[in-house]
């Protein structure tokens, strides 16, 4: 084998993780592919397929894999995208752009030495790995929690840990803000992996929590958009297609073993994002959802995150997914998923037609409502938009259904 060899880690965020990760990016051991130890054993496979390493780490050791391709000699890790459709993809992320990301983020929030972060994302998707190597940046060993351990989660807000740094999905600040949890004690609480919901910044803030909105991805180390503004050395722009484009230290190298997809993201040294945005007259970037998610309903073209914000804008709704349906009629059908802010006095369909229809055009006002307890996440984060379109198909035909 030429080049860099690459190890799979099927291991949970602890030190032998932050070990193999701190020699992949001194370049001392092998690339790196972190996955998480509790996937299936039918999704591991399919991964390691995609990946193709030449040996797998777990808590029992080390294990030779037949048929592992090298990685470029700069790669340090390579990530399996986190995107809710489609076909799992590779990125290769080199020790500069990983190590530019996390010198960025940390200068951008004004950490200071010695300060400790809470990582409480999985480390299989880019923005726990980014804790870790902030951590590692910073030389400070973060605190380690579940994902779904509020309770750890809730006394590292309260500044009870000692973590001066929190990076957390909506889901997991709307969760500590139901709890009424004291959110004072980090100096910041970075807030990414999906669009939050337009009244959680508010309430938030309102609790005294110091939150920044991140925007990235993982062709992108991560965040690499902060509050709408980006991050030192980091470029964005769109092009004639509406796409938002980014250039700068943070891009990765391309994707494993597909040198196609490689070539069609990128123009011109821009990488072009799935993302529909631009820049406002503030400056700052907006992003509108992203394109291949885009529903054409009657000719008509709607953007389901700008949907989704208006539904969330109405006081009876807290959370709000939504997508195109097959439609005889419309081509799609603008579908929502909402979760009611009351569950004992959810809203009807008209009037949230009406209120959607007030604040962008009426074609955009969905046409078919489903009121569910929960919204089904990704690991990362992410809605599971799969998971709701078979969660939206298993209801009758009634234009307003409860889950």
């Amino acid at each position: 084998m030429t080049g860099r060899p690459l190890h799979a880690a099927v291991l949970p965020p602890g030190e032998r993780l932050r070990g193999l990760l701190a020699d992949a990016l001194a370049g001392d051991g092998p690339a790196l592919s972190p996955l998480d130890p509790d996937l299936p054993p039918a999704r591991l496979r399919g991964l390691l397929e995609v990946l193709a390493p030449s040996a797998v780490i777990t808590a029992e050791g080390v294990t030779p894999r037949a048929g592992g391709r090298a990685t470029g000699a700069g790669t340090a890790l390579v990530i399996v995208t986190s995107g809710s459709t489609g076909e799992p993809k590779a990125a290769e992320l080199s020790a500069a752009a990983l190590l530019a990301s996390a010198r960025a983020t940390l200068a951008r929030i004004g950490a200071r030495p010695g300060e400790r972060w809470l990582c409480c994302l999985p480390t299989g998707h880019i923005a726990g790995l980014q804790v870790l190597i902030r951590s590692l940046v910073a030389h400070t060993v973060p605190l380690i929690c579940a994902p779904a351990d509020t309770s750890a989660i809730a006394a590292a807000a309260a500044g009870l840990t000692g973590c001066a740094h929190l990076s957390v999905v909506p889901t997991q600040l709307r969760r500590l803000l139901d709890r009424g949890c004291d959110l004072t004690g980090p100096r910041t609480i970075l807030v990414g992996g999906a669009a939050p919901p337009t009244g959680l910044l508010a309430d938030a803030r309102a609790a005294g929590a110091r939150v920044i909105t991140t925007y990235g991805m993982t062709e992108t180390c991560g965040g690499c958009v902060y509050d709408g503004t980006p991050l030192d050395g980091v470029e964005v722009g769109t092009g004639p297609d509406g796409r938002i484009r980014i250039a700068g230290p943070v891009l990765f190298s391309g994707y494993r073993l597909r040198h196609d997809l490689t070539a069609a993201a990128f123009e011109d040294g821009w990488f072009v994002t799935s993302d529909l945005g631009g820049i406002g007259p503030d400056g700052r970037v907006r992003v509108r959802g992203r394109a291949d998610d885009v529903i054409t309903t009657g000719g008509e073209k709607v953007a389901p995150a700008e949907v989704a914000a208006c539904l969330e804008a109405h006081p009876a709704v807290r959370e709000a997914v939504v997508f195109g349906l097959p439609d005889p009629e419309w081509g799609e059908r603008v579908t929502a998923v909402v979760v009611p802010a009351d569950r004992g006095n959810a809203p009807d369909l008209a009037s949230l037609r009406i209120h959607v229809a007030g604040l962008l055009p009426p074609f955009a006002a969905p046409r078919r409502l489903i009121i569910a307890a929960d919204i089904p996440l990704l690991p990362s984060g992410k809605a599971d938009i799969a998971a709701l379109r078979v969660r939206v198909r298993e209801q009758s035909s009634d234009s307003s259904v409860s889950t």
